[in-house]
């Protein structure tokens, strides 16, 4: 192990220590950081305290031992704390962290979706944005895959360089040499949310990320569904930011179809690389059978498309979808991807 790396801050909290926050904080940990883990699943934190972490994957494998707790068990405050639950326990969690989290200490949104909106609600301006693209999955308690690099970005909310996104920009480095500190966290955060409409899409389905975006007969409605996210991010004021083949040039007025199919083709790509073959929206879906974060990540879309006079019939569709899913009335099928299709339709493309 290398020397522990000269940080502003040497003392983290990870709240949240599943896929993205297992997987960040082990790499935090093995560098040398003092790194406290908290989450909600008590035998994922009790499997840390006995055993350590495991971080598993083609990137190698490796344990790393460190402190873990429930929310109700933490005591103590922490200078900066990673925010990584799923986008909709957002504000139940910026609440219970907030007494752990030192006068002058900063919390980092990790996490899919707009969250830095509800997170400023409780913590004020101690709140930074990131990006995050890498794939990951929790397998067990104890137990993460690490499977593909990704873009890692962080930024003021705000937008504009600080010195404070600059030092957390540096820690992130630890885990994802080529992260990036960006004046423009919410052009990734929107563009995310185009991918993630896209992976919502493919959800519906048992195919994987790189199989479904293939499918010739689909990428209508992929390409369809893209233009209407990046549509209502114009409408807001958003420069969207290109990632990991996600070219949101590609959807924007304008662009082509020929543009679409080579952004989704991209896609198609980059996933192929990864040992996370299905997105985390399919996995909460078909093998941890629970809630998804369509709400709090497409819910934006078709809440500032209602608030812009843009109509999203693809977006609201496929949220209903997922809720059908989620609720046991629809199992995941092929034939989901043309009940989708037809929202499209019935809207008059």
């Amino acid at each position: 192990m290398s020397a522990t790396p000269d940080l502003a801050f040497p003392r983290v909290l990870i709240w949240g220590a599943g896929a993205i926050g297992g997987s960040i904080g082990a790499y935090l940990v093995r560098a040398g950081l003092d790194v406290t883990f908290v989450d909600q699943a008590a035998d994922h934190v009790q499997a840390i305290r006995t055993d350590g972490l495991r971080l598993t994957g083609p990137f190698g494998e490796f344990t790393v031992q460190a402190p873990a707790f429930t929310p109700e068990e933490l005591r103590g405050q922490w200078p900066l704390a990673l925010l990584c639950t799923k986008a909709q326990h957002t504000r139940e969690a910026g609440e219970a962290l907030a007494p752990h989290l030192s006068a002058d200490g900063l919390t980092v949104s990790v996490q899919n979706g707009l969250n830095t909106i509800p997170l400023t609600e409780v913590l004020g301006d101690r709140v930074l944005g990131s990006f995050v693209n890498f794939g990951a999955d929790y397998l067990e308690p104890g137990v993460i895959l690490y499977g593909g690099r990704g873009a890692v970005v962080v930024g003021e909310p705000d937008g504009g360089l600080s010195g404070r996104a600059a030092q957390v920009h540096a820690l992130l480095q630890v885990f994802e040499p080529q992260a990036v500190l960006t004046p423009n966290i919410m052009g990734f955060l929107w563009s995310k949310l185009g991918y993630g409409a896209l992976l919502f899409a493919t959800a519906l389905t048992n195919d994987s990320i790189a199989d479904a975006l293939a499918r010739p007969e689909d990428r209508a409605t992929y390409t369809e569904l893209g233009r209407e996210v990046m549509r209502v991010a114009l409408a807001h004021g958003v420069t969207p930011e290109a990632f990991n083949g996600f070219d949101p040039a590609a959807f924007l007025p304008g662009a082509t179809t020929a543009q679409a199919h080579a952004s989704l083709d991209e896609l198609v790509a980059f996933n192929a690389r990864s040992a996370k073959t299905h997105s985390g929206i399919w996995r909460d879906l078909a093998v941890r059978r629970r809630r998804t974060e369509v709400d709090p990540q497409l819910g934006w879309v078709v809440h500032f498309g209602g608030k812009h006079g843009l109509p999203t019939p693809l977006t609201a569709r496929l949220v209903e979808l997922i809720h059908e899913i989620e609720d046991g009335a629809r199992p995941q099928a092929r034939e989901n991807m043309t009940e989708l299709g037809r929202a499209w339709a019935g809207a008059g493309a």
